[in-house]
């Protein structure tokens, strides 16, 4: 556990939280004290998350219905933070839709593109819209979200990725306006971290982990890490960018640095 208390009396939503990435940021933000909404479509799981916080951490973690693609719910998720915690400090955006590609580009549905952009992308605009204004009030608003390499290079899944460079450039922009009002925003890109996505596939995990300059796949306590700092006093001159925590698979050309070993460099 850490020993740094960067958030104590902070309250942050987080959505997608139930498992994985958004999971282990959730803990670690409880970790630093702040007081923690998990929030989630599959409402049994994000309980399970919170109430494992309250029983191993002893930080106030609470579990809510969210579902990112509806602007009701999105709401009232929000103004359930604000009367639980007293505040929104922070606002984590980390749910998302990721559809696997059809075989060829062209029979891409058009429902499959407009629901990956729609919980992606759409949905965190959602969040940002009806968290502002309280981020805002809290005189040390952040908003962190959780994007992809995927949004900036070419790794498969049309949708995805565009929704994750959309993401991006969002950052961009409600940064350039959030600013003046005191809220930061950045956003996290990750490479191939180990999560449910990758249950059963250990030997697909193997074979990723080779092209990655640092030996290993990330782990959700890496990108929780880097969302702690983002959304963090640490980062109090942050705002706008994005945080590429990915092993150094957007540096490095690994599968070329191999081709040409023993041959010389290019």
């Amino acid at each position: 556990m850490t020993e740094m208390r960067r958030f104590e009396g902070h309250g942050v939503l987080i959505s997608g939280a139930a498992r994985g990435i958004g999971a282990a940021t959730a803990r670690r933000l409880a970790e630093e004290g702040a007081q923690v909404l998990v929030t989630d479509v599959d409402l049994a799981e994000a309980e399970r998350t919170a109430a494992s916080i309250r029983e191993r951490i002893g930080a106030c973690a609470e579990a809510f219905v969210c579902d990112v693609g509806d602007r009701a719910s999105v709401e009232a998720a929000v103004a359930y933070a604000v009367d639980a915690f007293g505040s929104l400090d922070v606002l984590v955006n980390n749910a998302c839709g990721c559809t696997p590609d059809a075989p060829l580009f062209e029979d891409e549905p058009d429902e499959v593109w407009a629901r990956d952009l729609d919980l992606t992308l759409t949905g965190a605009y959602r969040c940002c819209r009806a968290a502002l204004p309280h981020l805002v009030a809290s005189g040390r608003g952040a908003i962190v979200s959780i994007g992809s390499v995927n949004g900036i290079q070419d790794f498969g899944n049309h949708a995805y990725s565009a929704a994750k460079a959309g993401l991006t450039s969002l950052t961009r922009t409600l940064a350039g306006h959030a600013a003046a009002r005191g809220v930061r925003v950045n956003l996290v890109a990750p490479g191939t971290v180990r999560t449910s996505a990758w249950e059963g596939r250990d030997a697909d995990l193997a074979a990723v982990r080779e092209v990655y300059p640092l030996g290993r796949v990330g782990e959700p306590e890496d990108i929780a890490a880097a969302v702690a700092f983002l959304a963090s006093r640490d980062a109090a001159w942050i705002t706008g960018t994005t945080l590429c925590v990915d092993g150094g698979l957007l540096a490095v050309n690994t599968g070329f640095r191999q081709a040409v070993r023993g041959h010389g460099d290019a």
